[in-house]
């Protein structure tokens, strides 16, 4: 059984606060921009959004020329001293959500932390055994 995170899209209010907290937890800056989740907002219709999550696929670490995302618990994770920086995984991502910033040599990809499902006030987010 293994930890996947979820989303209910029609809870969402499109507030944020998960790509908040996930650049808090994971890189200890209010920065948004350095989360590993997104929110679109499907307008013109009023309160519809998308979460776009990690599934987990592995499709990051099958095109990783060095080997630097290995699984570990369930989870694919950047080993920070391994990764090159080549950015191949963040292309190769089939649902865009493995980031590059500015500020990192390295992409920014979920740990499945939890920290968003935790503050989400509309719990948009779970996060669920599979099998």
């Amino acid at each position: 059984m293994t930890l996947e995170l979820k989303a209910i899209h029609e809870n969402c209010s499109g507030c944020g606060v998960c790509r908040l907290v996930c650049s808090l937890e994971n890189y200890r800056e209010v920065n948004p921009a350095m989360a590993a989740l997104k929110i679109e907002g499907r307008f013109p219709a009023p309160g519809d959004y998308r979460i776009h999550l990690c599934n987990q696929c592995g499709q990051c670490a099958e095109v990783c020329p060095v080997d630097a995302i290995p699984l570990k618990n369930g989870v694919y994770l950047i080993d920070a001293d391994e990764c090159t920086g080549c950015m191949i995984c963040v292309q190769a991502c089939p649902s865009g959500v493995l980031f590059e910033h500015k500020h990192t040599d390295r992409p920014i990809t979920c740990t499945l932390c939890g920290a968003c499902v935790e503050a989400c006030p509309r719990e948009a987010l779970q996060l669920v055994n599979s099998e």
